[in-house]
């Protein structure tokens, strides 16, 4: 079977024989998906002009409502969206969980939001600038929809969540979508597309999809579009280089390769809350979606007096985590999504092993319950002990995505920041103290290069939301390395898909074009 396109309000299959996508346990091949043939640039162009126009004929508050009739829609097939994830990415319970549930709650959290905006098409910002002596000449700034489409080049470890939490805000802001979701697991957000156009909850043109190559869609955007990718740094600087999208000044928004931080504080010893509670989060981040999330854990600090403990502590914990086919009991870590995703996995293990020391894991001859090594996508999840600190030549710079993190002893707090800062650019740390003073040092020297930092005490315990989640009231991405980019974070996000400018003129005309527009300040409430 190969799966449809939808572009240009229709549904669209590509030329030739496309691309297989496959059971990543079994082998299996599931379904083609292919882009050739597909007149991209008359898709885009049908989006502009007849989704665009129609979603910004809504009000805010209207299309609020679409948002929250999606979310019904993706909730009553969950269980449909479970038995894909399961086939094509290996996923246990949890994980399907993560992504598809996660997509559902962040469409229902934008849902609620977008009702403060209530009526309005338009938002105003700020208060009126006085530009003459007398008030007959004054400004006043305005935030306006895109008239373009939001482009979303996704990567392929949140098929489902990587979809919405972009498409949320963008529809809310009344631009229009097209999703090139990565092609390993583009089968579970072509699912989703489809259920929502079948439903005919958005106006033709309001959402579209492309499975399979990108091909020559970055050759059609303009001024008027935004391109949002997620996935590697490489890919991302293609993006952001292409001729068309420099020529056009393109917005573009990236969230590329992080190697996120756990960090210990001096207070965190054994037999403490904050030591047991990032012994819990770690094994977590390694486990949960067998470590592909851009928010995993990667790197882990620990006063050296610690840090032999902790590694122990995981291990331990770690040696009581099946991993294995999905389909089976007691199962608690699948597989990666393909072969290729596990042989740059591996690449990279060796490479952080050069650095590094064993704790768990690791090993070449491992075998996967119910499942054959010879045609699986597994890789075991592992610990490793670096004792080089900035010295290491590998662990601050290569992301493995995958079940893999490193522990590395600190000396001081000086040291602690230093490592944390070598990585780049993060989205997320996450720090195990209840040390005030330790905290007031170290979160304000490492803030300016983390989009995120959690700080987790034994008050918080197990209430916190996670090291790993991505929550949609709260900024998602990061800067440098983590790619600069910035999604979520509530109606924030809404910033994105509108285009800031200021109307110089007397004080009826902006009294008449105030009248009804939103408060921009809502944006940050």
């Amino acid at each position: 079977m190969k799966l449809n396109n939808h572009l240009g309000g229709q549904w669209l299959q590509g030329a030739g024989e496309g691309l297989p996508l496959h059971d990543p346990v079994s082998g299996e091949e599931l379904v083609r998906v292919s882009s050739e043939g597909l007149d991209l640039g008359a898709g885009l162009a049908f989006a502009r002009e007849q989704g665009g126009s129609a979603l910004r004929a809504m009000s805010y508050e209207q299309r609020a409502s679409l948002l929250g009739r999606i979310a019904e829609v993706l909730g009553a097939n969950r269980e449909a969206y479970f038995d894909i994830s399961l086939r094509n990415s290996g996923s246990t319970a949890a994980d399907a969980g993560f992504d598809v549930d996660g997509a559902i709650f962040t469409l229902k959290t934008y849902a609620r939001a977008g009702k403060a905006l209530g009526a309005a098409r338009h938002l105003k910002e700020g208060g009126r600038v006085a530009l003459a002596r007398t008030d007959v000449f004054q400004g006043q700034h305005f935030l306006s929809p895109l008239r373009g489409v939001a482009v979303f080049i996704n990567a392929f470890n949140f098929p489902a969540w990587g979809l919405w939490e972009k498409a949320a805000p963008a529809l809310l802001s009344g631009v229009p979508v097209l999703v090139k979701p990565a092609t390993p697991t583009a089968w579970l957000t072509q699912r989703m597309v489809e259920d929502v156009v079948a439903a005919g909850i958005l106006p033709p043109g309001a959402i579209s999809i492309v499975c399979g190559a990108a091909r020559d869609l970055l050759d059609h955007v303009d001024a008027r579009d935004v391109v949002s990718f997620t996935g590697s740094a490489d890919t991302a600087a293609r993006i952001r280089n292409h001729p068309n999208v420099v020529a056009h000044s393109v917005r573009v928004n990236v969230e590329a390769d992080s190697v996120n931080s756990a960090i210990l504080g001096p207070d965190a010893v054994p037999g403490c809350a904050e030591f047991d509670l990032a012994v819990k989060e770690i094994v977590r981040e390694l486990t949960i979606k067998s470590g592909q999330k851009c928010t995993a854990i990667r790197r882990i600090m620990a006063p050296k007096a610690a840090a032999p403990a902790l590694a122990d502590a995981v291990a331990a914990k770690l040696a009581g985590m099946i991993a294995g086919n999905p389909r089976s009991e007691g199962v608690r870590v699948g597989p990666l999504v393909s072969r290729a995703q596990q042989a740059a996995a591996l690449e990279g293990l060796a490479k952080l092993k050069m650095d590094a020391a064993v704790v768990y894991g690791g090993n070449a001859d491992f075998v996967p319950v119910d499942a054959d090594p010879a045609v699986s996508a597994f890789v075991q999840p592992t610990l490793l002990f670096c004792d080089k600190g900035l010295d290491a030549e590998y662990v601050h710079d290569v992301e493995v995505f995958g079940p893999v993190a490193t522990v590395l002893p600190y000396a001081d707090i000086a040291d602690a920041v230093d490592m944390a800062r070598r990585g780049g650019g993060s989205l997320v740390a996450s720090v195990y103290s209840a040390d005030a003073a330790f905290l007031c040092e170290l979160v304000p020297a490492i803030a300016d290069l983390h989009g995120r930092v959690m700080v987790v005490d034994g008050v918080i315990g197990n209430q916190h939301t996670g090291h790993g989640n991505v929550m949609p009231t709260c900024l998602h991405g990061g800067p440098g390395r983590a790619g600069g980019g910035e999604e979520l974070g509530g109606l924030r996000a809404l910033a994105m898909y509108h285009r800031r400018h200021v109307v110089q003129g007397g004080p009826s005309l902006l009294d008449a074009l105030s009248e009804g527009a939103a408060d921009a300040a809502l944006l940050g409430a």
